[in-house]
């Protein structure tokens, strides 16, 4: 895929996407820096700053996978959920990519993809901040394409489905899940390393036009 010996920072990837997306990147050769909750708290500005500081090497491609989704009606949403879940999954990767994108533009090449989600295009009950979290990361997603493709800096979105991680079966009964599953059109849950091999495609050199886009990895969910 056109990785090899570039370097990718991917956020979120001890488990579930963010692992899979790690492991197709490696496989390709790419060099993967993959910071634990401790060495990169996406919650702290400090935390934030110090990581970028302490960074002694020049990013290519920026994943920003990590992102947390309480649930809970209006009513049930506590100032901490609200603005936990801004600053991980909006605020920090912007943080994130203002820190790193100078190189980038210096060398005239980068690749960043926002792990975004179909509940950015689309809600449900329960999902009021996520969804408002993750339609801001599709929003940046474009401006960024508009600012930075000038410079071979290639900025998307991918927003998945229902993927078969341990997160979507603790949110879902095992009831649930088949039900989900019988109702998209493809009639299952995608598995983490399709959503993956959608990342790698874009972060790599293959992928020399397609910029400022929210690729829709859903199983043909929005289409019904």
């Amino acid at each position: 895929m056109r990785v090899k010996n570039r370097v990718a920072l991917i956020t979120g990837a001890s488990r579930g996407i963010g692992s899979a997306i790690a492991d197709y990147f490696l496989k390709e050769g790419a060099k993967v820096l993959a910071p634990s909750h401790k060495e990169l708290d996406l919650s702290s500005d400090e935390s934030v700053d110090d990581y970028l500081v302490s960074l002694n090497e020049e990013v290519d491609i920026i994943v920003n996978n990590a992102g947390i989704n309480p649930l809970g009606d209006i009513t049930e949403l506590k100032d901490p959920d609200i603005e936990d879940t801004l600053r991980i999954n909006l605020i920090s990767p912007m943080r994130l990519i203002r820190g790193l994108v100078k190189p980038m533009i210096n060398k005239k090449y980068g690749r960043i993809v926002n792990i975004s989600s179909i509940w950015g295009s689309v809600s449900k009950p329960r999902r009021l901040i996520y969804s408002a979290s993750k339609a801001g990361l599709n929003a940046i997603t474009g401006a960024l394409a508009v600012e930075l493709s000038q410079h071979n800096i290639l900025t998307n979105a991918v927003a998945p489905g229902f993927v078969n991680t341990e997160l979507t079966k603790q949110n879902n009964t095992e009831d649930e899940l088949k039900a989900i599953a019988s109702n998209l059109p493809i009639g299952r849950l995608a598995e983490p390393e399709e959503i993956a091999g959608v990342v790698t495609f874009l972060c790599s050199s293959k992928n020399t036009f397609i910029t400022g886009q929210v690729i829709l990895a859903d199983g043909g969910f929005s289409c019904l």
